[in-house]
């Protein structure tokens, strides 16, 4: 086999793990935290395993074996070396520790040029400001009427706001594929053949399952420590918003971004607005977690910068 086919698989079985490791807590955390304690946990397995089977195979049909929904468009298709599969291995080590690292910019700029790379972060900039402000807009309105401190929904309306969060958090896990799957099979042939797409296809499911196992692993920590996310109602209405922020930066333009810097503006913009209209929630405590956040996003994004520097201006030589 050749050598840098090899190099393809590593890369690919690395940022495939990571990704969906990093990023679960985006897509899947409030739903993990919301329901983990009614389901057993290969249901919501099953649950995630037939929306990610959809969306492949959808995008595979309709966009001519294009599984990254012409994400890569503007990320030339190279020759894999050694030290492309270094950014998912960097990925991979800062997820186990709980650092919400952008892999539109850990594993995506390893192969994309200098000013694709600056054009991906303004865009990331951007998504991460429109959602602090759309999510502290539209809280500081829910929060008025309803209390996300406690979990005040009736019995009598739990299975419909159930429903409503399954199919709202099968929305957002489509939605951000559309997106971040391009991050997983820039390591694959364009456009990935079906003898590629089957077994990748099952890797994934198998990653999705211990992600589903291991309740969400560290990363899952920055769901667990905002304002009722483990509640259902509060779950379906981070979902929604954030799936409809990620659909419109879809159709912006085909440039990838990091969603998980939309995802933190969420958060943040959500704190922010619960503790402005609610007396008890001093704005002391959510300062210093906003900030955290922010923190370890910027610490993520360092680490990215410096692999990506040291492969454009370093690494890439010793293979020549």
């Amino acid at each position: 086999m050749d050598i840098h086919i090899i190099y393809a698989i590593i890369g690919f079985l690395l940022a495939s793990y990571a990704v969906i490791g990093n990023d679960s807590v985006q897509t899947l955390g409030t739903f993990i935290a919301s329901n983990i304690r009614v389901f057993k946990w290969y249901w919501l397995w099953l649950a995630a395993s037939g929306v990610l089977v959809f969306t492949m195979l959808y995008g595979w049909y309709a966009h001519d074996g294009d599984v990254s929904f012409g994400r890569l468009n503007r990320i030339p298709e190279m020759q894999i070396e050694w030290y492309h599969a270094a950014a998912p291995l960097g990925l991979l080590l800062l997820t186990r520790v709980g650092i919400p690292v952008s892999t539109t910019f850990l594993v995506l700029s390893t192969f994309a040029s200098g000013v694709v790379m600056q054009d991906m972060l303004v865009k990331s900039f951007i998504g991460y400001g429109v959602a602090a402000v759309c999510a502290y807009a539209i809280w500081l309105v829910l929060s008025r009427h309803i209390n996300e401190k406690f979990n005040t929904v009736k019995k009598e309306n739990r299975t419909r706001w159930r429903v409503t969060q399954w199919l709202s958090t099968g929305f957002l896990w489509f939605t951000w594929l559309t997106h971040d799957m391009a991050n997983i099979v820039v390591f694959l042939p364009r456009p990935v053949p079906l003898e590629w797409l089957l077994p990748a296809m099952a890797v994934l499911l198998c990653w999705l399952a211990l992600i589903f196992k291991t309740q969400g692993g560290k990363i899952q920590k920055i769901i667990l420590e905002k304002t009722g996310s483990r509640f259902m109602r509060s779950a379906a209405i981070i979902d929604i918003v954030y799936a409809s922020i990620l659909l419109v930066f879809k159709e912006v333009n085909d440039l990838p971004m990091s969603t998980t810097w939309v995802f933190v503006g969420v958060l943040c913009g959500r704190e922010l607005a619960i503790a402005t209209t609610n007396k008890d929630y001093k704005l002391g405590y959510v300062f210093p977690l906003v900030g955290k956040d922010f923190l370890k996003m910027m610490i993520g994004l360092a680490v990215s910068v410096a692999i990506v520097l040291a492969i454009h201006y370093d690494w890439s030589n010793l293979s020549g």
